[in-house]
């Protein structure tokens, strides 16, 4: 099992969640975050004055995945949230060593 993590853009968030739908992810974490990369912000201008936004807003998706499922996972995550300009995010993948499901006790791949 694989735990992956998409930061994307705010208003890529429904474009996600339809294309991992599409490829059989039954479930998905979805975070409101601020950070930056290479973007490093930028500055905006409010009532006359210029400020420094140093940590743009941008959407956590976690999402626990099958190892069969996860090159497919990736890919409607890469498809459906690139727009092709700087700040599009990162797609994060770590091994899941266990999982087990509270309410059932049921533990391993069953629990996705």
């Amino acid at each position: 099992m694989k735990w992956v993590i998409a930061i994307i853009k705010p208003f890529k968030q429904d474009d996600v969640r339809e294309a991992l739908s599409a490829v059989g992810v039954k479930g998905l974490t979805v975070s409101e975050v601020r950070g930056f990369g290479r973007q490093k912000g930028h500055t905006e201008l409010y009532r006359g004055a210029e400020y420094q936004v140093d940590f743009l807003p941008k959407i956590k998706v976690e999402v626990a995945v099958d190892d069969a499922l996860l090159d497919q996972v990736i890919e409607a995550i890469e498809k459906s949230a690139r727009t092709g300009k700087i700040g599009d995010g990162k797609i994060f993948v770590f091994d899941i060593a266990q999982a087990m499901r509270i309410r059932t006790g049921e533990s391993g791949p069953d629990v996705l």
